[in-house]
């Protein structure tokens, strides 16, 4: 049964594309998990294109009186973005930038996040204001909803602060422009209500010295809690009051399109240290004299927090060692313009701590590794405590703000009503320069008691912060949590001027209706999340969304925390007995959940808490593999060196005939036996690549030193190169000689070839051991979930690796050289599989660019390249995209320093993410790889068309030859998904270096 909802035809209409608007039930579903505690699944979805069709769907709703929420990243934590009405999601279709004035502005749309925004300043050195912790998920509509601060930024860069001006959308539909110069006289003509209402209520303040003092006093600290009526204080004209009030009015007020931002400077010179203090008292009493001191940033993670860190893969040195007892910790940061000025605060600090009770000595670092560790603790903190609860509970997060000088006092108070109300594990930590701190509950909120002690619990939990002069909220927002608490904390002139303005630009109540103004006195207490267990990958996820911008089926399908919410609401429903929902789920899933996820990993590379939703796919093909195909694929496995030739044979079949005919073979055999067996044929697609045995047991120079055992990815074998050389026929008279590839040969081995160029050049060789055309490292068996295949190949490879460890052994060779496989995915691949065997496996660019580059450079002992190197740039630039596999095994370190080596200037799109190609999944489901491409290609046929004017203006101008560019990856599929979403030819970088090393 499908659990439609009606939806108001005007509505309906207003929707330029049908498919935009949804109410299957995993659709719903899917949208209906955030961030916060709370959960309501709305009746419909809606992806809106654009902000007239925002205004055209508020426009009907407002008529209809249906309410309506808009979503963008749903890190929201207090429950402001869900909703049971209509959601309008508008991460997918605004994701714009424009950096203007170099830098010092930038312009984004609001499905943006905060890490691509800034992705986009950091060449300029500059950024945005804001900082929340949650900056990889959190985009430029919640920032502005939130009024976000953050870890840094504090009163002065938050977004009320730095937004400069937006692109708002009315509930009336009406669209106004704030920049332009005849905004107010627009907003008169178009809503004379608002903008007369707006001079009545800010003449209201204004005449109440009782209310000015009020908002000055609230204000001078964080707050998010209800309305910012500051605005009729620091504004004049009605456009800008109104500018300044959507600023953290959380979607209940308008819709912001797009803003422009004042950026802030990255200041060049940044120590960070972590200090362990005896006790919270004893951190939190530390902090006046630190921030005094000039501190920029001072986060305070109590006991268990400490706790929580230690179990990090990568925890500090500082927070281990250790069972925490109660202790404190503080990660101080200290940022400034010159060298000098940094030694002077380090200094100053170093005085302070010296007086302090602390666990070690507090070592700052200005090394980006160790600073990035602490960060990651601190950052990921949230998901962390979270997901360490447990199994079955809910996580809810509150935030306040109190004056620094009571944080001390407070935090005590606070500790006491933990104690009260049997919260146990609870957690303290924050932004202790502010004196904003969070606090976390953990629990099942259901029953007479469990609700009963937390409705007791926040009733003493606002008399506490309202008692020490603090905000109930401070970065937040006040949400669905605090809407019954607002009055209290302002009391009945200021909230009743609350009241009025949303009656004033929302008559029909329409817009987010129960978030900051709300009748219900127990709104709090209605609608938590409860959390069924399921799986481990889904029991420990806390939802917060941070996987979902490097999901490659992020605007596709489902991502990562939305496969996880479909499996809670399915496990839900069964629970209840309702079996209809059960079946309608799981049936939608296969497509939704299974068959598009790229399995690439991303998503744990993402999560605070590592969760790899796509091992959690995997096990789910497994589970559910066709019996039929396994035993193909174990077939396969068997026969690989066959297998691999024909797919490499047909690829060239298919490159001589029509495009017409390989591609309605194709579909016709996708049409008999499914999407998700028969590839779909291009014409992009190149032909296929020369067999691996050709190049010889030896790459690289004869006699030269041997540092690697290599084995070839069948990848690169199936598919040949960019520049077109074919397969095995074309490989000279009879193939390559025993010694292995030489000359133009070996360019029809791609990558393989390259590496013996670059390795012959510099007097290093490696070896292949026999069969290597029956060897593959199993990810098409893995990713597919066919066991057999991956038991069977596993055992062949690790033989052929025995055998040939054996023999160089018995020749004096190291007993330690490394496996060398030259596709990511393929190392990736091998280092998973050879794993518990005792060998290392590495991948060719980290080889060539430990061994290779220093003797290519002529570099010294000390790393440095004197003048007239050997090798030069051959290219201007390179525009690099890094994998999903390199990017987890940390090798884009050594892929840009071998790109530097070849190119002036090598650049990383600011929108990469994974190419979605995922093996075969990119020819089997090639609306993944186009979904997952489509903001990186934007911006490289963006940064194309402006090289090509600037070239061509250069060579008007002055006669030169014209600049070069090349595209470039370390993984085969990855440049063929790469190629066919730009238009662009992208090779392997070791083939580029091998161009450059010829040419040198």
């Amino acid at each position: 049964m499908t659990h439609h909802s009606t939806v108001p035809g005007a509505i309906r209409d207003a929707v330029g594309d049908p498919k935009r608007l949804t109410t299957r039930l995993i659709d719903r579903a899917a949208r209906a998990g955030d961030a916060s505690h709370y959960l309501l699944t709305p009746s419909a979805v809606i992806t809106a294109a654009d902000a007239p069709e925002v205004g055209r769907i508020l426009a009907a709703a407002t008529a209809s009186r249906t309410p309506v929420t808009i979503r963008s990243g749903g890190t929201s934590l207090s429950g402001q973005a869900s909703t049971d009405g209509i959601l309008i999601d508008v991460r997918q279709r605004f994701r714009t930038i424009d950096v203007l004035d170099g830098g010092e502005r930038v312009r984004a749309g609001s499905g943006m996040t905060i890490a691509q925004v800034n992705n986009h300043l950091r060449r300029y050195r500059r950024r945005l204001g804001p900082d929340p912790a949650s900056e990889a998920a959190a985009t430029i509509g919640g920032v502005i909803a939130n009024n976000s601060s953050g870890m840094a930024c504090g009163t002065e860069q938050n977004t009320y602060r730095t937004l400069e001006s937006m692109w708002l959308v009315l509930p009336t539909g009406t669209l106004i422009d704030t920049a332009d110069p005849h905004a107010d006289r627009r907003l008169r003509d178009l809503e004379p209500d608002i903008h007369d209402g707006l001079l009545r209520l800010r003449e209201r303040i204004r005449s109440n010295p009782a209310s000015v003092a009020a908002i000055r006093e609230r204000f001078a600290l964080k707050n998010t809690m209800g309305y910012g009526i500051n605005a009729f204080l620091d504004a004049e004209h009605p456009i800008d009051i109104l500018r300044l009030l959507i600023i953290g009015s959380e979607g209940t007020l308008g819709f912001v399109a797009d803003a422009t931002f004042r950026t802030v400077g990255v200041p060049p010179f940044v120590t960070t240290g972590l200090g362990v203090f005896p006790s919270l008292d004893a951190a939190a009493r530390a902090l006046p004299a630190l921030v005094d001191s000039g501190a920029a940033t001072l986060e305070l993670m109590d006991s268990t927090s400490i706790t929580v860190g230690q179990e990090l893969a990568d925890a500090p040195p500082e927070i281990t060692g250790f069972r925490p007892d109660g202790e404190a910790a503080l990660l101080i940061e200290y940022r400034a313009e010159t060298a000098a000025a940094l030694a002077d605060q380090q200094a100053a600090a170093g005085r302070i701590l010296a007086g302090q009770q602390l666990r070690d000595q507090v070592r700052f670092s200005e090394d980006p590794v160790g600073r990035a560790s602490a960060w990651a603790l601190r950052k990921g903190l949230y998901a962390s405590v979270a997901g360490a609860r447990p199994i079955g509970t809910t996580a809810l997060l509150e935030d306040i703000v109190v004056p620094p000088a009571s944080l001390a006092d407070t935090c005590a108070d606070l500790q006491d009503l933990f104690a009260e109300h049997r919260y146990g594990s609870s957690v303290i930590f924050g932004h202790a320069k502010d004196g904003n701190i969070h606090f976390m509950l953990t629990d099942r909120f259901e029953g007479d008691d469990a609700l009963g002690r937390y409705d007791r619990f926040t009733e003493s939990m606002v008399d506490l912060v309202l008692s020490h002069g603090g905000n109930l909220k401070a970065e937040h927002g006040t949400g669905r949590a605090m809407a019954p608490f607002v009055h209290r904390q302002y009391g009945d002139e200021l909230y009743d001027v609350m009241v009025q303005l949303k009656r004033l630009i929302d008559p029909a109540g329409i817009m987010n209706p129960g978030v900051i103004i709300s009748d219900d006195a127990d709104a709090h207490m209605a609608n938590i999340k409860l959390n069924p267990p399921v799986e481990d990958e889904v029991d420990r996820c806390v939802e917060c969304g941070y996987c979902e911008p490097v999901c490659p089926s992020r605007d596709l399908t489902l991502t990562p925390r939305q496969r996880i919410v479909v499996r809670r609401a399915a496990e839900a429903a069964l629970a209840r007995g309702d079996l209809d929902t059960v079946a309608e789920l799981r049936a939608d899933y296969d497509y939704e959940g299974v068959q598009t996820c790229a399995v690439d990993g991303m998503c744990a590379v993402a999560c605070p808490l590592g969760i790899d939703t796509g091992a959690l796919v995997k096990r789910l093909r497994r589970e559910k593999a066709n019996p039929i195909h396994a035993a193909a694929w174990a077939g396969a496995a068997r026969a690989w060196a066959p297998v691999s030739r024909g797919a490499a044979g047909a690829l060239d079949a298919a490159g001589a005939l029509p495009p017409s005919v390989p591609g309605g073979l194709s579909r016709a055999g996708r049409a008999v036996l499914g999407a998700d067996v028969v590839p779909r044929y291009t014409p992009d697609l190149p032909g296929g690549g020369a067999a691996r045995h050709l190049l010889g047991r030896t790459l690289g120079a004869r006699d030269g030193d041997l540092v690697g055992i290599y084995l070839p990815a069948c990848v690169s074998s199936m598919f040949g190169p960019a520049d077109g050389c074919g397969s095995d026929s074309s490989c000279g008279d009879g193939g390559c000689s025993d010694g292995g590839c030489s000359g133009g040969e070996r360019d029809r081995h791609g990558v393989a070839g390259a590496l013996g160029t670059v390795l012959e050049r510099v007097g290093l060789r490696v070896v292949i051991p026999d069969g290597i055309d029956t060897l593959c490292c199993a990810t098409p068996w893995t990713s597919k979930g066919y066991a057999a295949g991956v038991g069977a190949m596993q055992r062949r490879v690790s033989g052929a690796v025995r055998r040939v460890v054996r023999e160089l052994s018995a020749a004096g060779a190291p007993a330690d050289l490394p496996i060398i496989s030259d596709a990511s995915s393929c190392t990736e691949g091998y280092a998973s599989m050879l794993a518990d065997q005792g060998f290392r496996v590495e991948d060719a660019v980290e080889l060539v660019a430990r061994e290779a580059l220093p003797r290519l450079l002529c570099t010294g002992a000390d790393g440095t390249a004197p003048t007239g190197a050997a090798l030069q740039p051959q290219v201007e630039e390179i525009v690099l995209h890094p994998t999903c596999s390199s990017t987890q095994m940390g090798l884009n370190p050594a892929l840009i320093k071998v790109a530097e080596a070849v190119a002036d200037t090598v650049t990383v799109p600011a929108m990469w993410s994974c190419c979605g190609f995922a093996g075969d999944r990119g020819m089997l489901h090639p609306e993944l790889t186009d979904a997952a491409t489509a903001d990186e290609a934007a911006e490289v046929r963006r940064g194309v068309d402006t090289a090509d004017d600037r070239d061509a203006a250069e060579l008007r101008g002055s006669g030169a030859a014209r600049g070069s560019r090349a595209f470039a990856s370390c993984n085969r599929t990855c440049e063929i998904g790469m190629s066919r979403a730009t238009g662009e030819d992208y090779r392997h970088i070791i083939e580029l270096l091998a161009d450059a090393a010829r040419a040198g």
